[in-house]
C-alpha cells in the first residue's frame, strides 16, 4: 500500500487531473441531478440496494476479463492490433507496477464518474461512448483504431451502468482493463526480436 501511495505522487499530474475530474463530474451530477453519480436515474433493470452493485460489479468483473482476453487475442492475431500496441507500448514502458496499480485506479474513477455517472444519463448511451473513444486519441496511424476500441469500450461499460443502475461495475472493468492492460505493455513486445545472420552480415561496421 505504501508503493501505492508513493506511486500516486509519482505520477502526480495524473492523479491530480483525474482527482479533479472526479470530484467536479460528482458535483455537477449531485447539482444538476439532485442524486449521486454512483447511481443511474433510470435503469433497465428496478433492483434495489445492495443487489444492484453486487449484480453491477459482477458484470463488470466479466466484461474487464473479456477486454483483457480479447485484446491479447487481437495482438496475437492481427497486425492492425499489434502496431497499436506498439505505438501505446511507450507509455507503459517505464511505469513500476505500483505506478501501473495507481494510475489505473484514478483513471477509472476520473473518467467513469464524468463519461458514465455524468454524461451517460443526460446525452444517452451512445453519444457519451464516442465522447469517450474521440477524447482517447494518440498521434500515429493508429490513431482511429485507439479511437474506435475506445468507443466500443465505453458503450460496453455505458451499457453495464444503464442495465443495473449501479457505477460500481464500470468502475470494476474499468481499472481492472487499465491495470492488466498497461503491464500488459509494459511486459509484452509484439515485435520478435531479430536474429543476428552470423559471419559477414552480422558483422557491424
Amino acid at each position: 500500500m505504501h508503493a501505492i501511495v508513493l506511486a500516486m505522487f509519482r505520477w502526480g499530474r495524473f492523479a491530480a487531473a483525474y482527482a479533479i475530474l472526479g470530484a467536479a463530474s460528482s458535483l455537477i451530477a449531485v447539482v444538476w441531478r439532485s442524486g449521486s453519480p454512483l447511481v443511474h436515474p433510470d435503469p433497465w433493470l428496478m433492483l434495489g440496494d445492495p443487489g444492484r452493485h453486487i449484480y453491477s460489479a459482477m458484470l463488470g468483473a466479466a466484461l474487464g476479463g473479456l477486454i483483457v482476453m480479447s485484446t491479447r487475442l487481437f495482438v496475437t492475431r492481427f497486425s492492425w492490433a499489434r502496431r497499436l500496441h506498439a505505438e501505446l507500448r511507450p507509455l507503459a514502458r517505464g511505469m513500476s507496477l505500483s505506478g501501473i496499480i495507481a494510475l489505473a485506479a484514478l483513471s477509472a474513477v476520473g473518467e467513469e464518474l464524468l463519461f458514465r455517472g455524468l454524461l451517460a444519463p443526460w446525452l444517452g448511451l451512445v453519444p457519451q461512448a464516442l465522447l469517450f473513444g474521440l477524447v482517447h486519441q494518440i498521434r500515429g496511424p493508429s490513431r482511429w483504431v485507439w479511437v474506435a476500441w475506445a468507443t466500443l469500450v465505453g458503450l460496453l461499460l455505458g451499457g453495464v451502468f444503464q442495465l443495473s443502475g449501479s457505477l460500481a461495475g464500470p468502475l470494476v472493468a474499468h481499472a481492472l482493463v487499465n491495470g492488466l492492460n498497461l503491464h500488459y505493455l509494459k511486459a509484452h513486445d509484439p515485435e520478435p526480436p531479430r536474429r543476428s545472420l552470423g559471419g559477414l552480415l552480422g558483422q557491424r561496421s
